[in-house]
């Protein structure tokens, strides 16, 4: 006898997509679960008997998502794994605001490595009930990736696009097609009202094993202990001093020029050798939003290799920030945290 496929556990988060009218604006709103079962009651009736069964799992306090901070993606990491862990559903979707959307969805997959089971991050551009609003769609679609076996990683679901989740960015404010995977293709579209995965893009054909869920050794995360500074032309080494030998800080992403360029200034390159002197994990990505840096080609960038910056490669800026705040955040070696930064966990690199 068969038995029901497993349910999807849709998670919100807040965000635009479940957004009401408050005195100043919109403000998230409540009571997710019945208005999106009277949105999915739009759909024609094949759409909807095709849909998988999913429940509804709604945060303590769903939040505009520029208020994301590093904690809330521990607590959403942690929201997953109690429910991964009984079995119970199939896969996960993540309703969440667009504005950092491709924060979390990294950090989730550095938090989730291993993971054999969809987690897809959704979110719109206009609020459920709004006219004309892309929310239904993307929910729909999210749905029916969620529940493709065959995705084992954390994506982002988005205008019938399904990207990596770690090589996902926000590139437009108001356009429905408003995420990018700029250096990976697509993992799969939604075609017909079909869910298409692409063979051979997952992680499925790359990353095998039990997950190595890392949340049991994880420090609590408060204020990030990571900062991110882009290099501009005439920047004083006093000013990366400020920032990067802060007591507090324990990390930092520089976007730097080109495949990997910084002026040459003995006084900026002092400041880069004392801080990963001190034991603070620096990494240097391309202010260039295609293509990788690779900090050696050039004499330009020779001060970052010898000031022991570590290359980010073709990372986004979200996908290398969010991984530098996963690594400081373990109790490992130096010498072991860099290592794993220059090794791709989970295909951001």
């Amino acid at each position: 006898m068969s038995t029901a496929p497993a349910p999807i556990l849709v998670i919100y988060a807040g965000g635009t997509l479940g957004m009401v009218p408050g005195e100043r604006g919109l403000v998230p709103g409540r009571d997710i679960e019945s208005r999106l079962r009277k949105a999915l009651a739009q759909l024609p009736p094949d759409r909807q008997a095709s849909l998988p069964e999913f429940r509804i799992h709604e945060t303590t306090r769903p939040i505009d998502s520029s208020a994301a901070t590093p904690a809330d993606w521990q607590q959403l990491a942690r929201d997953i794994v109690e429910h991964y862990s009984s079995a119970d559903y199939a896969g996960f979707v993540i309703l969440h605001g667009t504005d950092t959307l491709a924060w979390t969805a990294s950090s989730l997959a550095y938090q989730l490595q291993g993971i054999d089971r969809p987690v897809v991050v959704t979110g719109a551009q206009r609020p459920l009930e709004a006219e004309d609003s892309d929310a239904l769609a993307n929910i729909e679609a999210a749905l029916r990736f969620a529940a493709q076996p065959t995705l084992q990683e954390v994506a982002v679901c988005f205008a019938g696009k399904l990207m990596r989740g770690v090589c996902t960015r926000k590139w437009d404010t108001h356009q429905f097609d408003g995420f990018t995977s700029p250096n990976y293709p697509l993992l799969g579209e939604m075609v017909d009202g079909a869910a298409i995965l692409y063979p051979s893009r997952g992680l499925e054909a790359q990353q095998r094993g039990l997950p190595r869920f890392e949340l049991p050794d994880y420090a609590a995360l408060g204020d990030s202990p990571v900062v991110r500074v882009a290099l501009w032309p005439g920047m004083p080494a006093r000013l990366l001093a400020a920032w990067l030998l802060d007591d507090s800080v324990h990390g930092a992403l520089l976007e730097v020029w080109g495949s990997g360029n910084i002026p040459d200034d003995p006084a900026l390159i002092g400041v880069l050798a004392q801080a990963t002197g001190e034991g603070k994990l620096i990494a240097a990505i391309s202010q260039c939003p295609h293509g990788p840096v690779a900090i050696s080609t050039y004499a330009a960038g020779q001060g970052l290799v010898e000031a022991g910056v570590l290359s980010g490669d073709a990372m986004t800026p979200e996908s290398a920030m969010t991984k530098l705040i996963h690594l400081t955040a373990q109790p490992l070696p130096l010498e072991e945290k860099r290592r794993r930064f220059v090794t791709s966990l989970v295909g951001e690199r």
